[in-house]
This record gives structure tokens, sequence and C-alpha cells, in this order.
């Protein structure tokens, strides 16, 4: 489960909070099918929403890496 170490919301798939980019990302199913999976829970059984809102609180920002620095002018 070392997936789990690396899960963090997604910055750049977000469509509410990144949850759903941040779990396609880090893991073999598509963010689209655990939007769908979340919808349907929450339709069907009304746990999908907190669920959601529980990993949106608890699930750390994506880490970017910062700009690389370009080189210093090679002096003639």
């Amino acid at each position: 489960m070392a997936f789990l170490r690396d899960l963090a919301k997604s910055k750049t798939d977000v469509m509410v909070g990144g949850v759903c980019g941040g779990l396609g990302a880090h893991t073999p199913i598509p963010a689209w099918m655990w939007r769908a999976a979340f919808l349907v829970s929450l339709l069907v059984f009304g746990t999908g929403g907190m669920v959601y809102i529980i990993l949106w609180i608890v699930l750390p920002e994506e880490k970017t890496l910062p700009p690389s620095t370009p080189p210093p002018p090679a002096n003639p």
C-alpha cells in the first residue's frame, strides 16, 4: 500500500476539491471513475459526500517542484 503514503489532492485535475484527481493519479482507477463512485455512493447510500469531505480535509495538497533557476551566464 505504498500509494497511500504518496496520496494527495491534485492541483491540476480538480472539479471540487481535487480528491478524485489525486485518487486517480495515485491508483490504477481513473479520476472519472472515482467521481462516478462518489456520486453513486452519495445518491444510493448517502455516504459519498461525507467520505469526500473527510478526504478533502485529511489529504495534503499535491507537492509541486519549485521552478528551476537558470544557470548563470557564461563569461566570454
